[in-house]
């Protein structure tokens, strides 16, 4: 997947904003104010991807591109690498689980705008 597919894929799901919150480098994306996935944009070489726990250490176990967030909850975030070795379709499946995943933990009213 190229950085310009998985912006367009990120900006598709509702009320997905982007932004650059740390610096110049790392573009992050967020539903309701709250992180779902983040990439340094100059590389595209991975992106970190929330996720649940138990199925972040079978992720990580089922796939070597897939470690431990790097700068993150190691519990609760996978960094994925972008090297060829999945399909794109996996890869927008996690990046929408990652989505539902901060959508579950938003206030009743937000996830009701959003559903």
């Amino acid at each position: 997947m190229h950085i310009e597919a998985y912006r367009d894929f990120c900006l598709s799901l509702p009320f997905t904003t982007e932004g650059f919150p740390f610096d110049e480098k790392v573009l992050v994306f967020k539903v309701k104010n709250k992180m779902f996935a983040l990439t340094d944009v100059d590389r595209f070489k991975s992106v970190n991807l929330k996720c649940d726990p138990e199925k972040a250490i079978e992720l990580r176990e089922a796939y070597p591109a897939i470690t431990a967030g790097y700068h993150m909850s190691k519990k609760h975030w996978n960094t994925i690498a972008i090297d060829g070795s999945y399909a794109d379709d996996l890869l927008k499946e996690w990046i929408k689980d990652s989505y539902r995943l901060v959508v579950a933990t938003l206030p009743k009213k937000e996830r009701f705008e959003i559903e």
